[in-house]
């Protein structure tokens, strides 16, 4: 068998019409262009597997090694940090070595970084080795979804690329799923396990990148290898004849040539490019400062704050993980059908009520009520800014500046998330969690206000006409 059926309905097309089989087939897609993509995507699994996991772990790690609050926090964010550096150099060997290779590496980096992490005797050897899984997390975001688009057909790479995202969010479930049932043991070293059991699929994810083949546009554009890369178009497109991927190759080559020819008229850093620039800024400052990797980091925690025992804390966070994985596929459903500025605006007011709510249960000793308020957070954040963060950014820049647009708003999301994750503790130490979640909901107003005032609709508009209405063309 060479096509999966994306839709029901094989009897229906044995008795359409011609050109309703046309439409038909368009819903099947090739069974090995679906394997290797959400091979790619488990890449995307690790991510947030690794990215979460961590909450499980942190207060063990803190009384194991007497850590104080800037001490635990940097800890804690020393994958972050990773993650940062790994986003701003992960274009590089996806370039230099290729996309199966560079996925290849990341694999290599979440085993190295989970057993390490598992078997660290002290604070340093631990950082070292959550440094490394960062890396792999951020180079990850780089070359997975670059590969995915490059191998998918035009009418069916949103979806196969979406793989890569309900992977993160499939991760985040599993590691607060695998946290929980490991610390039901109550083990001394239940912490552990927990960071140690990432090496199962970051082995199974390492052995299936072996088959794996390399990006055809990469073989054609960067290796200049184009018999290579006609041989991977034809193991892609099986039922294309030899004229139809002729042309395809031809293309590649062509818009490599055009590209070259290509020299930006302005700097990235200009006036010209403010609007964009500050959208990519914008959107990612306040995706952090919604405080949603600071709750995913620290949801046990926060749970005992509102008087659960540690086991309810570890189970709660499983809701978190569930409320996720449930509002990202609303959110993916409804971005070309409301648009990214009306996500937004939904997913502001969601945050609004939420965090507010949270901070007057804090306030009032109304504790019942919090994980109900931290469910609708999530849910608030993964149907609107999880949802249009990085379609926003991609969709804002001119073409010969999307690369260095995407790095920065790439950046500025990490290095929040990286900043935030290091002084959580002491906040948490220094503030009343009522002051903790009223901030939070403060910046959200702020975020609100900058939607209504600023941020225009880029739903259905073509990349040239964006340049037009952002007022970038030259």
């Amino acid at each position: 068998m060479t096509e999966v059926l994306l839709d029901f309905g094989t009897t229906a097309e044995r008795h359409a019409s011609g050109g309703q089989r046309s439409t038909i087939r368009q819903l099947k897609l090739n069974q090995r262009v679906f394997l290797w993509s959400l091979t790619s995507s488990l890449a995307g699994f690790l991510f947030g597997f690794d990215t979460v996991v961590i909450s499980g772990a942190e207060k063990a790690i803190q009384g194991l090694w007497a850590l104080g609050d800037f001490q635990h926090g940097l800890a804690l964010s020393a994958a972050l940090w990773g993650t940062v550096i790994g986003s701003l150099v992960g274009g590089w060997p996806t370039d230099k070595f290729g996309r199966k290779t560079t996925l290849l590496w990341i694999g290599v980096l979440y085993l190295v970084s989970a057993i390490w992490s598992g078997l660290a005797t002290d604070v340093f050897s631990f950082m070292i080795a959550r440094f490394i899984g960062g890396v792999g997390v951020g180079i990850s975001t780089v070359a997975a979804p670059l590969f995915i688009s490059e191998i998918s057909p035009p009418e069916q790479r949103g979806t196969l690329t979406g793989l890569f995202q309900f992977n993160i969010v499939f991760g985040i479930l599993i590691a607060f799923a695998s946290n929980y049932l490991i610390g039901s043991y109550g083990t001394e070293n239940a912490w552990r396990w927990m960071l140690a059991v990432e090496s199962i699929p970051a082995l199974i994810f390492t052995a299936l990148c072996f088959q794996l083949p390399s990006s055809p546009r990469w073989l054609i554009a960067v290796k200049k290898d184009i018999a290579a890369g006609t041989s991977v178009l034809k193991r892609l497109r099986p039922e294309a004849s030899d004229t139809e991927i002729q042309q395809t190759v031809d293309e590649i080559v062509a818009s490599v040539r055009a590209e070259s020819d290509l020299t930006p008229s302005e700097p990235f850093w200009s006036r010209r490019l403010f609007t964009p620039i500050s959208i990519a800024f914008l959107v990612a400052f306040f995706n952090q400062l919604s405080g949603i990797n600071a709750i995913l980091y620290f949801s046990p925690r926060i749970f005992e704050l509102a008087g659960m025992g540690e086991q309810t804390a570890l189970l709660k966070s499983i809701g978190i993980g569930v409320t996720n994985l449930i509002f990202t596929f609303v959110g993916l459903y409804l971005i070309d059908r409301l648009g990214r500025r009306t996500l937004l605006l939904i997913g502001s007011a969601g945050y609004i009520l939420s965090l507010g709510t949270c901070a007057f249960a804090f306030q009032s000793e109304t504790f019942s009520i919090v994980p109900m308020c931290i469910f609708a957070f999530i849910a608030a954040h993964a149907m609107g800014q999880g949802a249009v963060i990085w379609v926003l950014i991609s969709e804002v820049f001119p073409n010969e500046h999307r690369a260095a647009g995407q790095s920065l708003g790439s950046f500025t999301h990490w290095i929040f998330a990286a900043l935030l994750t290091l002084v959580f503790p002491s906040v948490v130490d220094a503030f009343h969690p009522a002051a903790i979640f009223g901030f939070f909901c403060f910046m959200m107003v702020l975020q609100g206000i900058w939607v209504i005032t600023m941020l225009p609709e880029t739903k259905g508009i073509s990349l040239e006409q964006m340049e037009a209405k952002l007022g970038i063309r030259n």
